[in-house]
């Protein structure tokens, strides 16, 4: 869109012989429906509330917290041009800031660009007016414009005006007799001639000529910013000369600063040390086959999912406390972490990701811990494909951010994984956007991080930096945002986590990420294959579709061997999966999963309720190795001795047929701790409780079952401990949300029905109504008038008090008016509406049919 082309396109509608706009109010005025829609979507913080009218509008988005949340959302180009218009002449002709952007030597690429820059900026309502007069609000200029608190991002100072401001008449005179001037009859010519010296390039080429070469370095070291120099009771020559001649003016005792139009000067007319008018482009680091890509991304998919399911496996029973201030301990986090053999960082995102899943969460208990939740199980029993396709989808859209663990809040509190304060409402952008920007590579192409960082950079320079507001963000002498910036920190994890998902292979976005984010497919075969505009939940079911065929089958076999282990050639059905666990402990994971079979693990199962049978017939069912016979007689020798000793409640008590065992028992001093003492020849009572027995008795060696109060062995299934439902944590908004069509659609129409009824021109009343206050009339002359609108069909403007005693003006053409009551077409609200008479404290007509 060319340069006004919106303020155009809208005085082509009202009349070629249309005014230019005089406020931001009457612009927004002259726009079109599409531009004020272009507008709230680019700004959504505009349409919370509706404003009432195009005035409101404007005073609305020239707030200061609007503006900067505006400012921050620029590009480094767009918001270059801002800032030279913030040190331009106010209002600036277009030529102007293309010289400031330019330079003397002019730059095709800027003036390729800035037409769109200025386009972005008049559409967001940051500048307005003709090309001939463009004027930034003003809010926008008191960020961007320089201060000696808050140097400008140009590094520019005050103009010699504003220097000068201070300066008693008699100073002035003497500079300007020192620079070769005529003395003038006034400061105000005096310091228009000095700035006409400076700003004439041949006048003020011919006064450097004659400066001492150390006044010059000085100016040099001031040029390109901060403009801001200190400097002795007794300068040294070289400053005098300077000084004397006005190239540097006193803004205190102590400091000098070098005036706006001497430092263009010397930068040749650049605002700008280094423009940037074109984004950096994203660099290829290496290039893969796309088919390597995805093998590497679906065999990282796979692992992740074999992390989580062995993470929330591990606190089946229950996992640590949360701590008082909420979230895991370090020492809990340092446990997590060597289970799971991965660094803490990666085990503080696997925490995360599963508590963004809903698969994890505390239980609300006083002594509250984490603990898996129902929707777990419900996450188990789905194909792979898609329990990754749940995994990824929130964690594009979660604003909780792992990497910040182990730092530290605003406070010095340390930040804890799963507590608070770990949300960062860029996140989901910045991942976005990673993705995005790695999709626009060849495929199999990975990205050079730090071309990639740079482009963020440029796309969000504030935003990047971390800083309060637009005044914040340093000189231009300062260079561009440090690499460790919050922004770059967030897309250097996001390419991790992208990673550890299976997003990406060795660098290189995969095709279900693609799917994922709606885009096109390189192997799409119809248009109905490619993304773009599908709902995230169909998204995710065609990323689980191409990322299916690209995972391991899932066996139902394992291959026994004599050394008691069990090697499982791939991952496991979730049937045989859930039982080996049971019967065996994991003693190496990887392509091939092995099992060890001990004592324990057998006695685990049996206290399960299964029976030696039962595990014969098991391991047999589902080997394709005979079952090794170490393997049989440890099943057998556990189950032979498993319920010979029986464990109750005295406290505790253990019974046995043999006395011969519980006499062993009794003389082993393992069992001193345990309290026990024989009350019959078959029976032992025990100070612990049983639970604390059981676990004494095994320690020892034994292989006691618990028994019930009737007697009964009690069966001890694998029931996992769960929270209760619970939801996924939202993800924090990053202000309003995009308004959709529908609501941008409704809200023009609003402002615009309201503006007409605030800016309709109405008759003047007998007695005058002070301005912005509702119109008085007595109730016989308010009855009358609507009557006769009623008749005439005409509009009339009425001041209304709702039930709540809000005041507001309409604008009603009366249809009907009986039982105490108007009924009529609201111009305001676009609606037929009731008002009670009574509630009406005015009426006026309008000059003629303005509606």
């Amino acid at each position: 869109m060319g340069i006004g082309e919106l303020d155009r396109e809208a005085h082509v509608a009202e009349g070629t012989g249309a005014a230019a706009p005089r406020t931001l109010a009457e612009a927004l005025r002259a726009r079109g429906d599409e531009g004020l829609a272009a507008l709230l979507r680019a700004r959504p913080d505009l349409l919370n509330p509706v404003p009432n009218d195009l005035t409101q509008l404007a005073t609305r988005a020239g707030t200061r917290g609007s503006v900067v949340r505006a400012l921050e959302r620029l590009d480094r180009f767009a918001l270059q041009t801002a800032e030279a218009l913030a040190v331009a002449p106010d209002p600036a002709p277009y030529p102007v800031l293309l010289a400031l952007l330019t330079g003397d030597e002019g730059d095709p690429a800027i003036e390729a660009a800035l037409p769109g820059a200025v386009a972005l900026l008049r559409e967001q309502a940051l500048v307005w007016g003709e090309d001939d007069r463009l004027r930034l609000v003003r809010t926008a200029r008191e960020l961007l414009s320089p201060s000696p608190q808050h140097p400008s991002p140009t590094g520019l100072g005050p103009t010699v005006a504003e220097a000068t401001s201070g300066m008693s008449p008699g100073r002035v005179q003497e500079i300007i007799a020192a620079a070769g001037l005529p003395a003038t009859h006034d400061p105000v010519s005096a310091v228009a001639a000095l700035t006409g010296l400076f700003t004439d390039r041949a006048r003020m080429g011919a006064l450097l000529d004659g400066a001492p070469p150390e006044a010059l370095a000085v100016l040099d070291r001031l040029v390109w910013g901060p403009p801001y120099g200190e400097v002795t009771a007794n300068p040294a020559p070289p400053v005098r000369w300077l000084r004397d001649r006005g190239l540097l003016l006193p803004v205190s005792a102590r400091t000098m600063v070098l005036p706006r139009e001497v430092a263009l000067h010397l930068r040749g007319g650049r605002a700008h040390r280094a423009p940037e008018p074109v984004a950096p482009e994203v660099a290829v680091l290496r290039e893969h086959r796309p088919q390597v890509v995805d093998s590497a991304a679906a065999g990282q998919a796979y692992t992740a999912l074999a992390t989580v399911e062995e993470l929330l496996k591990s606190w089946d029973k229950g996992g640590p406390q949360v701590l008082r201030a909420g979230g895991l301990s370090v020492r809990d986090l340092r446990r997590t972490a060597a289970a799971l053999d991965v660094t803490e960082q990666v085990a503080a995102f696997w925490l995360e990701l599963c508590h963004g899943a809903g698969l994890l969460a505390s239980d609300g208990e006083a002594d509250e811990r984490y603990a898996p939740t129902p929707a777990y199980d419900d996450w188990l029993d789905l194909p792979p494909a898609e329990r990754w396709a749940r995994l990824v989808t929130p964690w594009l859209a979660s604003t909780r951010t792992s990497g910040l663990v182990g730092g530290q809040d605003a406070k010095g509190r340390a930040l804890s994984a799963l507590g608070p304060d770990l949300d960062r409402a860029a996140a989901p952008e910045v991942r976005h956007r990673v993705l995005g920007l790695l999709a626009t590579l060849p495929p199999g192409a990975a990205a050079d991080p730090e071309t990639l960082f740079a482009r963020l950079r440029w796309e969000r320079p504030l935003r990047g930096a971390g800083t309060a507001g637009p005044a914040g963000s340093g000189a231009e002498g300062a260079g561009p945002a440090l690499p460790d910036d919050l922004r770059s920190r967030l897309a250097r994890w996001a390419l991790a986590e992208a990673e550890l998902l299976g997003l990406t292979g060795r660098g290189a976005l995969s095709a279900p990420a693609r799917a994922l984010l709606n885009l096109p497919l390189a192997e799409a075969a119809s248009p109905a294959d490619e993304g773009g505009g599908v709902e995230e939940s169909v998204a995710a079911e065609r990323a689980a579709t191409l990322l299916a065929p690209l995972l391991p089958e899932a066996v139902d076999h394992v291959l026994l061997q004599a050394d008691l282990t069990a090697v499982a050639p791939g991952p496991l059905r979730r049937p045989l999966a859930d039982a080996l666990a049971v019967l065996a402990d994991v003693e190496s994971k990887g392509g091939a999963t092995v099992y060890r079979f001990t004592p324990g693990s057998v006695r685990r199962a049996l206290d399960s309720g299964l029976t030696a049978s039962d595990l014969h017939d098991f391991l047999t069912a589902h080997s394709r190795t005979p079952v090794p016979q170490p393997l049989a007689y440890l099943v057998d020798d556990v189950a032979r001795r498993h319920g010979h000793l029986r464990v109750g409640a005295a406290s505790a008590y253990v019974r046995c047929d043999d006395d011969t065992v519980l006499g062993e028992i009794l003389a082993d001093r393992r069992s001193a701790p345990l309290g026990l003492r024989r009350l019959a020849p078959t029976v032992l009572a025990a100070q612990a409780d049983p639970a604390a027995l059981l676990d004494g008795l095994r320690a020892m060696g034994y292989a006691p079952a618990a028994e019930s109060a009737e007697g009964d062995v009690l069966v001890t299934r694998a029931d996992a401990y769960r929270t209760p439902a619970r939801t996924a944590p939202v993800p924090v908004p990053d202000g309003p949300p995009a308004p959709d069509a529908t609501l941008l659609h409704a809200a023009v129409k609003a402002i615009r029905a309201g503006d007409r009824a605030a800016t309709a021109v109405r008759r003047e009343p007998s007695a005058p109504t002070p301005a912005g206050s509702l119109p008085r009339t007595s109730s016989a002359e308010t009855l009358a008038t609507v009557q006769a609108a009623a008749m005439t069909g005409s509009a009339v403007w009425i001041g209304y008090v709702n039930a709540d005693g809000a005041a507001s003006q309409r604008v009603i053409a009366p249809v009907r008016v009986e039982g105490g009551f108007v009924t009529g077409y609201d111009h305001t609200a676009d609606e037929m509406r009731t008002y009670p008479l009574h509630r009406i404290t005015g009426v006026a007509e309008l000059a003629d049919d303005q509606v």
